[in-house]
């Protein structure tokens, strides 16, 4: 092919040939998804109507569960239907708004969480100036931002990734996933992963330095109550970035593959379900204040 222009749609990998273990994976994608669907309304349901989790935090997090619905959104539904009617066919423009999207919910999850860390740093570092840093008008301006950054994060690299000539329209993925799309070109090195390993590195870094800072301040703390208590506050926080992180680095990093695996499948679930699973889950599992608000939604 001398040009992406040349290029209607792309083939998708499937995960079997076979019809029956096609309509198997067509439910667990249904039970993956429908899961997810469920544990993030549910928090968005729980911060929007009980006025107790009206603060910055519940904000931050109503809003992170409402990324993680999208991103799924994004790329389940479409495999979804390709294994029930037995197909790999995606559009060429369905493929470019699949990375779009994507790419902009991912993104705007690093943001987010980055966010969150600044968040727990003020209220336990300065926790004298936390009203006057973290009130109702700079956390709706901050999530405004990232909201704005990770669409015009996202256009950057589609446009980079569609700029390219494609040699093949083969993606070893279950969606149009950038590192796949990328071995299809025609003009081999490319700067898009760098761009995107660097971006995730700044977020990791600042969020590191939050929390030795976090740290600091905590062990300056004279009661072991009082330690244990401020520290609890990160530890969903804490596990939900580990998680993203390194699901996102192994499937990233791993070395790269003309023929799909088994292991690079399950890789590319881990990053892309297992973290929209887990995170309300995890957000909800140590705060009384969800639990509560979750037995009144389910009260009804």
């Amino acid at each position: 092919m001398d040009n992406h222009t040349t290029v209607p749609y792309f083939l998708l990998l499937g995960f079997s040939k076979t019809r029956q273990l096609q309509v198997l994976h067509f439910f667990l994608f249904f039970a993956f998804y429908f899961a997810i669907a469920t544990a993030n309304l549910l928090i968005i349901s729980a911060v929007a109507l009980d006025d107790r989790l009206h603060s910055p935090m519940y904000f931050f997090l109503m809003n992170l569960a409402l990324q993680d619905l999208g991103s799924v959104s994004v790329i389940v539904p479409k495999a979804m239907a390709n294994f029930l009617m037995g197909t790999r066919h995606i559009s060429y423009f369905g493929c470019v708004a699949q990375v779009f999207f994507f790419i902009s919910f991912t993104a705007s999850d690093f943001f987010l969480l980055t966010v969150m860390a600044y968040d727990r740093y003020v209220a336990i570092c300065n926790p004298l100036q936390y009203e006057a840093l973290i009130n109702w008008k700079s956390c709706t301006e901050i999530v405004i931002l990232v909201w704005i950054v990770s669409l015009l994060y996202g256009m950057l690299h589609t446009s980079s990734t569609f700029s390219i000539p494609f040699c093949s329209n083969n993606v070893n993925q279950f969606f149009c996933e950038i590192p796949q799309l990328l071995k299809l070109s025609c003009s081999g090195f490319n700067l898009i992963e760098i761009r995107v390993l660097v971006t995730g590195l700044g977020c990791f870094t600042f969020i590191i330095i939050s929390y030795v800072m976090i740290l600091k301040t905590v062990w300056r703390i004279p009661s072991v109550q009082g330690r244990q208590k401020a520290f609890s506050t990160c530890v969903p926080h804490l596990t939900v970035v580990s998680l993203l992180l390194l699901t996102g680095f192994f499937a990233y990093l791993r070395p790269p593959s003309n023929t799909p695996s088994y292991l690079d499948l399950a890789l590319s679930i881990l990053y892309s379900v297992l973290p929209p699973l887990f995170n309300p889950i995890i957000y909800s599992m140590r705060n009384k204040n969800i639990k509560y608000a979750l037995s009144k939604i389910w009260s009804f």
